[in-house]
């Protein structure tokens, strides 16, 4: 991973007076604070150099100059995000769209036997960086790599109780989204006598239709029922995503 360049020491009341403007900064205002004291900002604008792996409109892939293994990339959403819970939905899937692709890619170009995709969200999660991203690591049997997770007991009573809370606070979540989305009906045409089709709400596309990994396509309609056989037809399914494109791109080394 890039590490910031050393800085000048400053004085303890250069501290406080820092501290001080932070507090009183708006959220605008400390968001743009953070994008400039960012080094991945820096490399996203191009002022600093990196080994490019991918780019579109919202997001960029380098790789890591301190690799876990060969091949270790870094998934980031271009906008500042200090935070998961800061990325709108519709970049953070297709954050993770990006990382399924390059995962698959992985497996051709570098002949990987598997992957790791981690998140750090949070200084207690490990996260060391400012920018919010995603690591992809390839891996090979026996490459030294270890993720051991601790296995704790928890009373049945715990559980259920921890269950309870989690599931509650994901219901209230959902729910509010289900209502943000929820599509208005259209009122009937009295001077036709007929009621209009009502217009359900198209499913917004990833934002960058340039990722070469997978060309979303507009779904067909239904065919229509079969007059014959009362049968009908199936829909056409979309072609399986080709990472042709990808995996070349990670066989070279681009800048």
């Amino acid at each position: 991973m890039p590490e910031p360049q050393p800085q000048q020491q400053i004085t303890e009341e250069q501290v406080k007076a820092l501290q001080e403007k932070i507090k009183n900064m708006s959220p605008e205002e400390l968001k743009e604070f953070q994008k400039k004291q960012c080094i991945f900002c820096q490399i996203i604008s191009g002022k600093v150099q990196s080994k490019k792996i991918y780019e579109d409109d919202t997001a960029l892939v380098i790789l890591d100059v301190n690799p876990a293994n060969p091949g270790h990339m870094l998934i980031m959403p271009k906008e500042h995000y200090s935070i998961m819970p800061q990325i709108p939905d519709s970049q953070l899937s297709h954050i993770f769209s990006v990382a399924k692709a390059l995962s698959n890619a992985a497996l051709r170009a570098l002949e990987s036997q598997g992957t790791n995709i981690i998140a750090a969200n949070g200084v207690a999660a490990g996260q060391k960086a400012q920018h919010f991203m995603v690591h992809l690591i390839p891996r090979m049997e026996n490459d030294g790599i270890k993720f051991e997770l601790p296995q704790k007991t928890l009373a049945e009573d715990e559980l259920q109780k921890m269950s309870s809370i989690l599931s509650k606070a994901l219901g209230a979540k959902f729910e509010e989204k289900k209502k943000a989305r929820a599509v208005p009906v259209l009122p009937q045409k009295k001077e036709f006598g007929e009621k209009p089709k009502e217009k359900l709400a198209e499913k917004l596309p990833l934002e960058n239709k340039k990722f070469v990994a997978a060309e979303f396509k507009e779904k067909k309609k239904p065919a229509k029922e079969n007059q014959v056989s009362g049968k009908k037809a199936q829909k056409e399914e979309s072609p399986p995503i080709n990472l042709d494109d990808i995996a070349n791109l990670l066989g070279k080394n681009n800048e």
